[in-house]
């Protein structure tokens, strides 16, 4: 069987015959698994593993277990322990044999301990890793309502048996709790229900009682486990030590940073405490390695927008920017662009703070202000590079904006970030922070705003008919609407119960055309550039998202609610 998947992947071109070669001399030599290989070295992701060997085997393969039941004799008999080392999980019951979802169907010997304690006939079904991992995390109640559970073996004191002084931090599982000290089971229980959700941070915010816990999901904050006042210090404890932080410094601010496991992927963690009246406040925001960059085609831009981009971004010298507040997708939107770019003919650096995604065949630089390699110094470096593509994470100060137009004016294309409301704001801002009006004319060639904007739950996605006054608020009228009505999402437990599933981005693209440039050689403001522009076809985020409404893909009460300060 193995040889068999090994051929197929190689046929279909996932898998070169040298890189066959050394899995089999690494498989004889550590006594690895062969998926477990393909799997660390990122030579082939799970979802496509398990494709091949659905194929091969011909085994049933379920992409989601969350619609599943396990049977109660499956729980009665099998430890969580036991089904969590080997990720096996009971999905059903028929004539008294069980089928049983994994994501490693060559583990034999497991399955065969299997059958042996349900003493019953097992027929596998294919099912991705954190499937499986989510679904023993339900059926074994270690889910949200299971804190007091977790915190098993700490006294009414808030003392801790062991806060775990030999884990192997550098190598933290989130997924591996099975004899854990409590306070390491819960924080990596939350962290595991944080990714499941998808979020983007995890608040641990102190109150007087209680430390409640609050994930971040498509931009909105949700409660979701409540701990105990008498474990908060231990539970803040364990977050310092894994980002690395000092434990006994408890009144000025800290930052930190790990890297964790969720099965086979890694997800990057940056941690902040800042101390408050009621203790220290952790914030964690997460980054998922194993998250794909998007395509520029793959980012929400309409068939208009997307010729505008991807006519700038082919340009070979001028300054590109792209504006929004923080987690509006602006990275999201440069990563896009530069993979458009990334070829061998081109020269491609960057300088960020932090790399949120790495790019095969991109230079990145971190920036590193301890060590004064700050986004001006890292840009200087850059042009002796002989870059032909640059992209600086940030203008943050007048130094970098000017260095950055030097670059423009001498034959690079310079991608960046600006934090304003909306796009002439940032031309705007560019003036306001000392660059001459006519070095902003002859170098930016384009801005780029944007925001992101949670999108119908297509679960429960369903018909309804807006009034008039909706309508005006976002510029619609009766008549654009298909068959008179539009989308909103009911809610139910896909989505939270919030009627969202995911978030598209909406954007507003302002060419810096003859008559912007008069404006701005004008010193003239924000409003009076946004009026030039509108008048020569520019799209304003409201207008934007109001498309998007149109489609089905959001609704008027998102829209309006990331558009407030978008005026005409």
């Amino acid at each position: 069987m193995k040889r068999r998947i090994l051929r197929t992947l190689v046929r279909e071109g996932d898998l070169e015959q040298e890189q066959v070669d050394e899995l089999l001399r690494i498989e004889d030599e550590e006594g690895l698994s062969f998926d477990k290989i393909l799997r660390e070295r990122a030579w082939v992701s799970e979802d496509r593993l398990l494709d091949v060997y659905h194929r091969v085997s011909r085994l049933p393969y379920e992409t989601n277990l969350a619609h599943y039941d396990t049977p109660e004799h499956f729980t009665d008999r099998v430890t969580a322990q036991f089904a969590r080392t080997y990720n096996l999980i009971g999905i059903g019951q028929d004539d008294g044999t069980f089928r049983i979802a994994t994501c490693d169907p060559l583990a034999f010997h497991p399955i065969d301990e299997l059958a042996e304690i349900l003493q019953a006939e097992i027929d596998t079904v294919l099912a991705p890793r954190t499937e499986i991992t989510s679904m023993i995390d339900r059926v074994y109640r270690r889910s949200v309502d299971g804190v007091d559970e977790m915190l098993e073996g700490i006294d009414d004191d808030g003392d801790i048996i062991r806060i775990g002084e030999d884990d192997d931090l550098d190598a933290n599982d989130v997924l591996d709790s099975v004899d854990k000290a409590p306070i390491i089971r819960l924080v990596n229980s939350i962290m595991f229900e944080a990714i499941k959700m998808r979020a983007s941070d995890i608040h641990f915010q102190p109150f007087e009682d209680r430390l409640q816990v609050r994930n971040r999901v498509d931009g909105i904050l949700y409660d979701t486990k409540l701990i105990p006042k008498k474990v908060q210090d231990a539970v803040t404890t364990r977050l310092k030590v894994m980002g690395k932080m000092d434990i006994a410094e408890r009144r000025l601010p800290q930052d930190g940073r790990t890297t964790i496991r969720v099965g086979d992927g890694e997800v990057d963690v940056r941690l902040n405490s800042v101390p408050t009246n009621h203790g220290e406040r952790v914030v964690l925001r997460l980054l998922d390695k194993t998250q794909k960059v998007y395509e520029l085609e793959e980012i929400g831009l309409t068939p208009g927008n997307y010729d505008l981009i991807n006519t700038f971004i082919h340009y070979q010298h001028g300054i590109i920017l792209v504006t929004g507040p923080t987690g509006s997708g602006k990275t999201t939107t440069l990563y896009a662009s530069l993979s458009k770019l990334n070829s061998k003919e081109l020269n491609v650096i960057t300088i960020e703070d932090p790399i949120e995604y790495h790019l095969g065949g991109i230079s990145q630089i971190q920036v590193s202000n301890k060590k004064g390699l700050t986004f001006a110094a890292g840009l200087r470096a850059l042009l002796r590079q002989d870059p032909d593509v640059m992209m600086v994470g940030e203008i943050r100060d007048a130094e970098t904006a000017r260095i950055a137009i030097q670059s423009a004016l001498t034959g690079h294309l310079v991608f960046s970030t600006i934090h304003t409301n909306d796009a002439p704001s940032s031309v705007s801002r560019l003036l306001d922070i000392g660059v001459e009006p006519y070095l902003v004319a002859s170098s930016v060639i384009a801005v780029i705003a944007q925001r992101l904007v949670r999108i119908i739950c297509p679960e429960c996605k369903a018909e309804y008919e807006p009034t008039d006054q909706e309508l005006e608020s976002i510029g619609l009228t009766r008549d654009q609407i298909a068959e008179g009505v539009l989308y909103i999402g009911m809610g139910c437990g896909r989505c939270i119960e919030t009627g969202y599933m995911g978030r598209t981005a909406i954007y507003e693209i302002l060419p810096i055309t003859d008559e912007v440039r008069d404006q701005v050689m004008k010193h003239a403001n924000a409003t009076k550039i946004k009026q030039a522009a509108i008048e020569n076809g520019m799209r304003t985020l409201r207008m934007d998202g109001a498309e998007k409404v149109l489609e089905g893909f959001s609704t008027i009460e998102e829209v309006m609610r990331v558009t407030q300060m978008d005026f005409v």
